[in-house]
């Protein structure tokens, strides 16, 4: 049996698995045994669990919390919202839809590692929204519509099917003409490392007029681990680009030195850092969210100038009507029909010629 899938039959998904890994403290055991949720992730994840801290960045981001049920910002309903799923256009469960030439192409709603935060959570963690996922309803959809050109293959984690149910979704998109992109979605190279075997990079390599791109979900430096920077390379071996998109979490990764710490550790591991996400207002998440402002922050006070602007990501938030950027320039501080002032990370003002139009 090859070793992601031993990982995923022994997921760490009840009580006395979870008691191997941690010392469960009350407040975990009242939410695992109280709450009617989908919780769970790999044997590899687990291990890099703090044993002792309920603060793990890891621990947080794996077992449920009874702040789970305080809802004050959550939107009810919000995948229904956010993925446009309420509108005139007919479309299978599948296709999500926020751009005209682009959509998500959901394949499955079974996850290698229940995040917490999840902005499918109704879906996906509690269950409580119903979605048929139906491929060959999605690649008829897809191939009628000649405005898509962009495919995003996502989940739950399309990297958890097999090797042949991949392949054969890569074969039928790159088989309609108009699509020029696939990319996938997926936390394996993280949280199942394992999953980066001969035979997915078989199924991945290779030139071909529809490049693949894989976007992973990595929140905290200490989730970066050997396994993950050797999955990454063979995705980059077999001429895969791997982003990042990172989501703001609070208590987790919005303080500048771990944010910084963050994003100096994807680059070490050949991981260009793509997104940072805004925790999206989905029900039962209120307690990892932040300000709006403090991901714009971070990444002035973390990032910008004090290392290299390959670590630098986009800083958005994801919407029914498509991401929204969120960096204010916190740079240009005046101007004149001359010139401008422009100030650098560290304070320093210089001038700069105003040129017009």
């Amino acid at each position: 049996m090859e070793q992601w899938i031993s990982q995923l039959q022994n997921s760490v998904n009840s009580l006395d698995k979870l008691k191997k890994y941690i010392n469960v403290t009350p407040d975990e055991e009242k939410a695992i045994t109280t709450l009617n949720t989908t919780w769970g992730t790999t044997p590899y994840f687990a291990s890099l669990m703090d044993p002792d801290d309920p603060d793990c960045p890891i621990r947080k981001q794996v077992i449920p919390s009874m702040k789970e049920q305080e809802n004050q910002y959550g939107i009810p309903n919000y995948l229904i919202w956010k993925e446009n799923r309420a509108t005139e256009e007919i479309r299978p469960d599948s296709i999500a839809r926020q751009y005209h030439d682009r959509i998500a192409f959901t394949i499955t709603d079974i996850c290698a590692n229940y995040c917490r935060h999840c902005f499918r959570k109704e879906l996906v963690v509690d269950r409580d929204l119903k979605l048929r996922f139906d491929v060959e309803e999605g690649l008829q959809w897809i191939s009628k519509h000649k405005e898509i050109r962009d495919i995003l293959i996502t989940g739950g984690d399309p990297f958890i099917l097999s090797d042949d149910k991949i392949e054969y979704v890569i074969c039928k998109l790159r088989e309609i003409p108009h699509i020029e992109m696939i990319r996938f979605g997926t936390r394996t190279p993280v949280v199942l490392p394992q999953r980066i075997t001969s035979g997915l990079k078989k199924v991945l390599k290779g030139y071909h007029r529809v490049p693949i791109w894989v976007n992973t979900q990595c929140n905290h430096p200490k989730e970066i681990t050997e396994k993950t920077a050797k999955a990454v390379y063979g995705l980059l071996s077999c001429g895969v680009n791997v982003g990042n998109q990172a989501v703001l979490l609070k208590g987790i990764n919005d303080d500048v030195e771990t944010f910084r710490e963050l994003h100096l550790k994807l680059l070490e591991v050949r991981i260009r850092p793509y997104y940072v996400f805004y925790c999206e207002p989905a029900p039962g998440i209120d307690h990892f969210r932040t300000p709006v402002e403090k991901g714009a922050e971070l990444i002035r006070d973390a990032i910008r100038g004090h290392t290299t602007g390959l670590a630098q990501p986009m800083y958005v938030v994801a919407t029914n009507i498509g991401k929204i950027p969120l960096m204010p320039d916190y740079y240009i501080m005046g101007k004149t029909d001359k010139e401008y002032k422009l100030r650098n990370y560290e304070g320093k003002i210089t001038m700069w010629p105003n040129i017009p139009e």
